[in-house]
């Protein structure tokens, strides 16, 4: 199984990292990109993966009730630049970012009128990206981490969605190859969030120290950023962004959410 090595996932992992569920599957660390990629070729029956890949990957099922989302403000995707973002010529995309970039390259065209922007991927070295470029997009722990001193403007990507929207954003969701959807250690997922839900003190005061983040802003992003549910109002701010970036051609196809059988 491929699991997103970032903050935001841990409740999600937290049953199969620490609790109940551990020793069910074989866990492989990776960033976003990589957790799709590992599910396209075959290395993993199941993955966290961004979004926009299960338009992607053909033979994917989801499980139901369970995403990793924001209401509002997400905080851990982040638009940075040296200008205004209606004067950006050129922006530097972190490289393990999937969904995010879509979701940039769609408020921008459709919300910003900016048509024109290059889209360079880089690694999430803020400085670097904005020697290289007017604007950059980070994503998940280094995003979190970012001092924002002396960068004039910054923007959350779930919150400019929202303003234009009215709808919150879905980033990531587990989903599963079809030819192991009917196995019994599906039910374990909602199992494995429960657990991560509980535990929000005990995630922060592991990581607080290993990425240097205080526990108390990591509980509240947990509890207060994200929303690990996938219910009607999260679908319909995914059904939209799905149109919308196939409208762009971002996907090919614009397939409706295929669940697991136990929705």
């Amino acid at each position: 199984m491929s699991f997103i090595e970032f903050l935001n996932a841990l409740p999600l992992g937290w049953g199969f990292l620490h609790g109940s569920c551990r020793d069910v599957f074989k866990l492989m660390f990776d960033v976003p990109s990589e957790c799709s990629r590992h599910l396209a070729e075959g290395e993993a029956d199941a993955g966290l993966i961004p979004v926009i890949e299960y338009q992607r990957i053909p033979g994917l099922k989801v499980i139901p009730g369970i995403s990793i989302s924001t209401r509002q403000e997400a905080k851990s995707v982040l638009f940075v630049s040296r200008k205004p973002i209606d004067e950006v010529a050129d922006v530097a995309v972190d490289i393990s970012s999937r969904t995010s970039s879509a979701l940039l390259r769609i408020l921008m065209s459709d919300f910003y009128r900016r048509d024109e922007v290059e889209y360079r991927a880089s690694a999430p070295q803020v400085d670097r990206m904005l020697r290289q470029c007017d604007a950059a997009l980070v994503i998940g722990n280094p995003a979190l981490k970012l001092v924002s001193d002396g960068i004039p403007y910054v923007y959350d990507l779930a919150a400019e969605w929202y303003r234009f929207t009215g709808l919150p954003f879905v980033f990531a969701f587990w989903a599963v190859r079809e030819e192991v959807e009917s196995r019994s250690e599906l039910e374990i997922f909602g199992r494995s969030k429960q657990e991560g839900l509980d535990h929000f003190k005990e995630i922060a005061r592991l990581y607080a120290p290993r990425l240097q983040i205080p526990e108390s802003e990591i509980i509240s992003y947990l509890s207060r950023n994200l929303d690990y549910s996938l219910d009607e109002k999260n679908r319909r701010g995914l059904d939209l962004f799905f149109e919308l970036a196939f409208r762009h051609r971002l996907i090919r196809d614009c397939k409706p959410l295929a669940f697991t059988a136990s929705d």
